[in-house]
């Protein structure tokens, strides 16, 4: 019995033990301290994500290499041959800023692993192409310049290091043979390769303001928090960057202080995201078309209107929006593209009141027919952004007394108002006695999206 007892004991203790390699203290924060870390990110509300690789050599998504059960070998041609020769990442910057992104992203490792830096811990980058430079530096420099916040993503999965082990989303996955050959691939040596680089990243290019990490699949023949020492991960990046915004990707939404925002992908949540019934900080990613890299032949894009109104919507329900741009394999954003940026600058720059700073109106203000609502709460002043512009009058129910002046933003010209208590009208329209009538001119303005500004009491 004794023996037994001890048996126990001693696989309890090597349990344990095998637990905290992987597990780590985070730091501990109030909630006061989290939304005053993450204030610049909760009133910028817009920023640029940039999936830029090898892959935009193919012109077919970023995933092709997966997508076409591609090995090394047929994937090298984009690696040996991959010269940004127009690349100009002031141009970039200016783009993004003039578009009203007050923040980017920018892909230092995607999926296939080939790094835009110069890094000490492979050969797979930039600097080893026929370009033979940096492409990352001057780009963080580049965006700071035009006064932009810098995140890097970085991708957990790589499909080009030779200890990642093959797993259900591999390029490999299928071949029997090539799983056979490679069983023995080290995760350990690996997870030591990801944190040099992501160590690297964050002590050489200095204030980093976000990290997307991505992406955890566990299960059967996936990966998550386990194997890639999560907890230990993101320990170090808080240490090393103790102001720093990090997504939620690393398989750690139970463990507090696991990740700051929630990261909804291709699709628009129906309200604020939430998190055990709370509303949590959230971000989702977009994209112009259909792919995040350059896709040559892709068709469907997406309207300037769309785009314009995803960027509502999204504030509508206090969230960010981070919407892509895969540049080409010279190093341009294609005109497609540009033509987006400058539909985005057209409208924020007579609109972005309605935008930064500004988050999902108060309970009290039912949202009007065809319209998304956004609110500053530092100016008290509300939104009303009309997708279906209305003949003579929008009648807004329940706002009678909170509106002491209204004007269209993008020429802040005065739109008169009455209320409708005891009204005839109102009894004949049979409109509500709390129900605010703006009077709008016949001809909506010659914008994408008309806004109205209400200066509340």
């Amino acid at each position: 019995m004794k023996k037994s007892i001890f048996g126990f004991i001693v696989v309890l203790l090597l349990l344990l033990t095998a637990y905290n390699i992987n597990a780590a203290e985070l730091p501990r924060e109030t909630e006061q301290q989290k939304l005053q870390r993450m204030q610049w990110w909760t009133d910028a509300r817009f920023g640029m994500f940039i999936h830029w690789g090898t892959y935009a050599m193919a012109a077919r998504h970023e995933w092709v290499k997966n997508r076409e059960r591609m090995t090394d070998e047929e994937y090298q041609k984009y690696f040996e041959l991959f010269d940004p020769d127009l690349y100009n990442p002031s141009e970039w910057a200016k783009a993004a800023k003039d578009a009203g992104m007050k923040y980017f992203v920018i892909t230092s490792k995607h999926h296939e692993g080939f790094c835009l830096w110069d890094s000490k811990y492979t050969d797979y980058k930039a600097t080893n192409t026929l370009y033979g430079k940096d492409l990352l530096r001057p780009m963080i420099e580049a965006f700071r310049a035009e006064g932009l916040r810098v995140g890097l993503y970085y991708s957990l999965i790589d499909w080009h290091h030779p200890e990642y082990p093959i797993d259900r989303i591999h390029p490999m996955r299928d071949n029997q043979e090539f799983r056979e050959k490679n069983k023995n691939r080290d995760m350990n040596k690996y997870v030591e390769y990801m944190f040099n680089q992501v160590r690297e990243l964050l002590t050489e290019f200095g204030q980093i303001d976000c990290l997307f990490l991505d992406y955890s699949f566990p299960g059967k023949d996936g990966k998550g928090r386990h194997d890639w020492q999560s907890e230990k991960l993101l320990k170090m990046v808080r240490e090393l960057q103790p102001d720093i915004i990090v997504n939620d990707r690393l398989d750690l939404l139970d463990v507090p202080g696991g990740w700051d925002f929630r990261t909804p992908e291709q699709f628009m949540p129906r309200r604020w995201v939430t998190v055990d019934n709370k509303n949590v900080p959230w971000e989702t990613c977009q994209t112009f078309s259909g792919s995040w890299g350059y896709h040559r032949d892709e068709a469907s894009w997406k309207s300037d209107r769309q785009v314009i109104v995803m960027l509502i919507e999204t504030v509508s329900k206090g969230g960010n929006l981070l919407m892509n741009v895969g540049p080409t394999a010279r190093g341009t954003f294609d005109d497609r593209a540009l033509a987006k940026l400058k539909a985005y600058g057209k409208w924020m720059k007579l609109h972005n009141r309605s935008i930064y700073g500004c988050t999902q109106a108060p309970e009290e203000f039912r949202i009007p027919q065809n319209c998304f609502l956004t609110y500053n709460p530092d100016t008290n002043r509300l939104y009303v952004h009309v997708l279906e512009w209305p003949y003579k009058f929008l009648h807004l129910d329940g706002y009678a007394g909170k509106v002491k002046y209204a004007q269209l933003l993008n020429d802040a010209s005065e739109i008169q108002f009455r209320e409708n208590r005891g009204a005839w009208m109102s009894r004949d329209q049979g409109l509500a006695e709390d129900t605010l009538t703006l009077e709008l001119p016949v001809q909506a303005p010659d914008v994408t999206v008309p806004v109205i500004e209400l200066f509340l009491e």
